[in-house]
């Protein structure tokens, strides 16, 4: 369900350009999980082994919240939100007329964002879903105190038991406790799967169902992927995209910016971003990986793209061949725009030729590599499909560049500093 189309990347052949010994060898330290990281290689069988019970009373408590709420708030950061409202806006849209809206909290400290959303919930049917493996990130942990007693002034103490899910794990740490002690439903967070890995787990699942997400769909789509994506050689499309950008990667370009022209899949961008961010760079190694969604930043970027200091960044263009909806270009008889010429294209035709014409420019005149990655749909098959595509990806390009696709050391250094400035007890 997804082609990788190298033409554009320069690469003669990708056969030359890693040992294919390499690729057999790290495919087998990804299935039989015997390589870095392997307690949090869960994600692999995720898509066929996961709880069925669980699932089923997940099902049966997001029914019931649906019912009683117009807006859930998704308290969580990083991991813990983002392949939520990625998989949220690509398959409902940016603009859905669904009764449950989801707004996110706890990915911020930003007091006026907090407490706009405050305010913006007083005349709100309103429910919580908080996600934190431990409950005591800051970010997070500060957003729900505020917002559990919000909603507890609304409605009550016992209301809010109906109105309150925690997604956290299975026996252990702050809000596990805290939920068990106050009376919220949990669903857990497995232990071997991390946070950027963990969207298809309760963390992401339970707020799609929420909002009424057909999640079963998604589930066959990241099945689908792992039977179609098992292929331990080049001809298997997740491992093809890993060895290419790598190859960008030896050739010194040092940035791949993921390109979507859908503006509903900007926050799959984000959730790439993290995936691949957090996973690689480590041992001063790896791409930085960034994000532009076209029209939009080749208005603004556009000049830097095309002209700007070369050998540095390097494209991947999501492409998707059919809109959700599509829209014709009307006519207009004083023809004032001079845009009649295009009344016989609809807009997702105009997209695709602009695709087309911008991957030529880049490429061809700008001297800039693009990678295409090609799909039919934005819809809950195909985010499932992607899903699973894209952590593959990560684990072959991560083992490629011989570090620990699974951990993220790095992140514990702002926070220790942090927490020293703040002064929490403990910390010197």
């Amino acid at each position: 369900m997804i082609k990788v189309d190298l033409q554009y990347t320069g690469l003669k052949s990708l056969e030359k350009e890693i040992d294919l010994n390499k690729v057999k060898q790290i495919h087998e330290t990804i299935k039989n999980k015997t390589g870095k990281g392997n307690d949090f290689l869960g994600w692999i069988e995720w898509p066929d082994a996961y709880d069925k019970k669980e699932y089923a009373a997940m099902k049966e408590s997001a029914k019931k919240l649906r019912s009683k709420i117009d807006t859930l708030v998704v308290i969580g950061i990083g991991g813990s939100y983002l392949g939520a409202r990625a998989a949220d806006e690509m398959i409902r849209g940016l603009n859905h007329t669904d009764k449950v809206k989801v707004i996110y909290a706890g990915h911020t400290m930003s007091s006026t964002y907090t407490a706009q959303l405050s305010e913006y919930l007083k005349d709100k049917n309103w429910g919580i879903c908080v996600i934190s493996k431990s409950g005591t990130t800051t970010e997070p942990g500060i957003a729900f105190r505020l917002l559990e007693k919000q909603l507890i002034e609304k409605v009550g103490v016992e209301t809010s038991k109906e109105l309150i899910v925690a997604v956290t794990d299975k026996a252990k740490g702050a809000l596990k406790t805290l939920a068990d002690n106050k009376g919220y439903t949990t669903f857990t967070i497995p232990d071997d799967i991390g946070g950027r890995f963990s969207v298809l787990t309760p963390v992401g699942i339970y707020p799609l169902m929420v909002a009424g997400v057909n999640t079963d769909n998604i589930f066959a789509g990241a099945s689908l992927a792992k039977k179609e994506l098992s292929a331990n050689d080049l001809s298997n499309p997740a491992y093809q995209y890993a060895v290419a950008r790598n190859a960008l990667l030896n050739k010194g370009f040092k940035s791949e910016a993921m390109v979507t022209y859908e503006l509903q899949m900007q926050y799959l961008n984000e959730w790439w971003k993290q995936l691949f961010g957090e996973s690689e760079g480590k041992d001063g190694k790896s791409l930085m990986p960034s994000s532009m969604v076209f029209s939009t930043d080749l208005h603004s970027l556009g000049q830097f793209v095309q002209e700007g200091t070369r050998g540095v960044l390097f494209e991947t263009i999501i492409k998707v061949k059919n809109p959700i909806v599509d829209v014709k270009v009307p006519v207009d008889q004083d023809n004032y725009d001079g845009l009649n010429y295009l009344t016989e294209k609809t807009l997702h035709e105009i997209n695709s030729i602009a695709i087309e014409g911008v991957i030529d420019a880049h490429v061809n005149t700008g001297k800039m590599p693009n990678i295409v990655l090609e799909f039919d749909a934005m819809n809950d098959v195909q985010f499932g499909y992607l899903v699973y595509f894209f952590e593959l990806a990560v684990a072959m390009s991560g083992y490629i560049l011989e570090v620990n696709p699974f951990d993220q050391p790095g992140v514990e250094v702002y926070k220790y500093n942090m927490f020293k400035l703040l002064g929490k007890p403990g910390i010197k």
